[in-house]
C-alpha cells in the first residue's frame, strides 16, 4: 500500500506542476531580451544593425489615449551610408513594438 500511495502521491505532483507552469507561461511577461530581439528583426528589415540597448527596467507609456507598460531601447543602423539612432517602445505583455522615432 506504501508503494502505492507513494506512486499516486507523485503522479498528482506532476501533474500539479504541468498544471502551474501552464498557467504561469500563459501569463508571463516578456523578457527585456527578447523584447530587443523583436525591435532588432523589424529594424533589419529596413537595413543592418549596428548597435543595440535596452532599458531592463519596465516603465509607463501613453500612446493614442491608452496606457502601456513597455521597455525603451535604441537601435543603431546604417541608412544612405551615415549611422542613423532610433528610441523605441515594446509592449511587456505582447512583445509587440508600439513605436520608433529617429534620434539623431
Amino acid at each position: 500500500m506504501g508503494m502505492r500511495r507513494a506512486l499516486l502521491v507523485a503522479g498528482l505532483g506532476v501533474a500539479v506542476g504541468y498544471l502551474a507552469k501552464q498557467q504561469i507561461d500563459q501569463y508571463q511577461k516578456i523578457t527585456p531580451e527578447k523584447a530587443l530581439e523583436n525591435a532588432k528583426e523589424m529594424f533589419k528589415k529596413q537595413g543592418s544593425i549596428s548597435g543595440s540597448w535596452i532599458y531592463m527596467k519596465p516603465e509607463e507609456m501613453e500612446k493614442d489615449g491608452l496606457l502601456y507598460t513597455v521597455y525603451r531601447g535604441g537601435i543603431t543602423r546604417e541608412a544612405d551610408g551615415e549611422n542613423k539612432q532610433y528610441e523605441f517602445h515594446v509592449d511587456v505583455d505582447t512583445g509587440a513594438v508600439i513605436g520608433a522615432v529617429q534620434t539623431a
